[in-house]
């Protein structure tokens, strides 16, 4: 058995194969990987802040902002004005759309892998790797509550 250290790189190939698979259906919707997941970010999250959905996924502001700069293109986002600078997220009603296709994609995808595997959906691994996201992706004051 590989030591834990190796736990990095086995969700690194995970998370590459995924986007493999699904780039197809992602191009369809006119997406990429972090686009996706910033849509998911603002419909768990409505009225969330442009750097709040950077800090939230790990991701460089101006990454965001563009990605985010797209999907308002796409009329998947639609953008309003917050307190002072601060531009506030929400779907649309083709962002709701694509937001459940995109949830559809994802965890059709898991649950093919977990067929392949016999592992359950319910495995302490999941909960455990939710703990660490959790400990590095920290609430703060400026995030809405789910």
């Amino acid at each position: 058995m590989k030591n834990i250290g190796y736990l990095a790189q086995d969700i690194s190939i995970l998370h590459r194969q995924y986007y493999k698979d699904t780039k197809r259906q992602f191009d369809e919707l006119g997406l990429n990987p972090t686009a996706a997941c910033i849509l998911l970010s603002v419909g768990d999250y409505p009225a969330i802040t442009q750097n709040h959905v950077a800090r939230l996924l790990v991701i460089d502001k101006a990454l965001a902002t563009r990605e985010i700069n797209k999907m308002e293109k796409l009329d998947y986002l639609s953008k309003e004005n917050g307190t002072g600078k601060t531009k506030l997220l929400n779907l649309t009603a083709k962002g709701h759309t694509v937001v459940h296709t995109i949830q559809q994609i994802r965890v059709g995808w898991w649950e093919d892998k977990f067929a392949d595997t016999g592992i359950n959906p319910d495995s302490p691994l999941v909960a455990s790797i939710e703990t660490v996201v959790g400990t590095i992706v920290a609430p703060d004051t400026e995030a809405p509550h789910k």
